[in-house]
């Protein structure tokens, strides 16, 4: 599933051919995704000059001048295609503008869109309980330790939840963990303030450097370009069960499932 970076990669890479052009045709090419398309969708967006783009936790938004924001999930396999060469079967819903097509693109049909008023987009369900944004200033040892307190629950799940941190995913908290050290079954009610002091940067740190590196391209995930993100050349725990830590300590990367996800840790580095 298309984590934060990947969002971020993705609104990044629409934002530098949409942002402020007129959108002339916006194409339904079936009834519904993961959930129907909203009633009048196509009429909304025709005639109607994008204002700006941004992201909340794993959701893209276009602003319109219309007073009107897109809300986008990409689900599982979703991204948005700039320009195809060729129309392609799971184009669900596309834009035109003068000058290029932007085509929504989901073979397994998880993701959706949503289209509300732009002043009310922080009161939008999904949003109204989500915790703060971990790349902005709010993610703080205080909010943490605030959450967290009297938490009995794994600290990899706690940091899992949206309404303590929005928007972070399994390879992210994985990798987060193990820079700070933390074992990810630790209860997140008995993470000291050091760890916290430990944590909080190196989640930034990890979302960061995947932004910069165009995201992990897990499965069917690609940027709006086509090209792939390669973060995953950087992964130091996820995915490599039985490798040795990359920190040189003896460690073996070990797996097991938790909350449904797999999580990837070192015994010897994260306490």
């Amino acid at each position: 599933m298309p984590e934060l970076p990947e969002v971020e990669t993705t609104v990044r890479g629409l934002a530098r051919f949409l942002e402020g052009e007129r959108i002339t045709r916006a194409i339904l090419n079936r009834p519904d995704m993961r959930f129907p398309f909203p009633a009048g969708l196509g009429q909304a967006l025709t005639g109607a000059t994008v204002s700006g783009l941004g992201r909340r936790a794993k959701y893209g938004l276009i602003h319109t001048d219309r007073a009107q924001t897109l809300i986008f999930h990409l689900g599982m396999s979703g991204r948005w295609r700039i320009d195809p060469e060729a129309d392609d079967k799971h184009d669900h819903f596309v834009i035109e503008t003068a000058s290029h097509r932007f085509a929504l693109n989901d073979p397994r049909r998880f993701g959706w869109v949503d289209l509300v008023d732009t002043d009310r987009v922080e009161q939008w369900p999904a949003f109204a309980v989500m915790g703060p944004e971990p790349l902005g200033a709010d993610l703080t040892v205080k909010h943490l330790r605030t959450a967290l307190a009297g938490r009995k629950q794994a600290i990899k799940l706690c940091l899992l939840d949206q309404q303590i941190v929005a928007g972070l995913g399994n390879i992210y908290v994985c990798e987060a963990l193990h820079i700070a050290g933390i074992h990810p079954r630790k209860a997140g009610g008995r993470v000291s303030v050091k760890a916290l002091e430990r944590l909080v940067p190196a989640v930034q740190q990890v979302l960061e450097q995947s932004i910069l590196d165009g995201g992990s391209s897990l499965r069917d995930y690609a940027r709006p370009d086509g090209e792939l993100g390669y973060f995953a050349t950087r992964f130091q725990v996820y995915g490599r069960e039985d490798q040795p830590c990359l920190r040189d300590d003896g460690g073996i990367i070990r797996r097991f499932a938790q909350g449904g996800r797999s999580t990837w840790y070192c015994p010897r580095c994260q306490r």
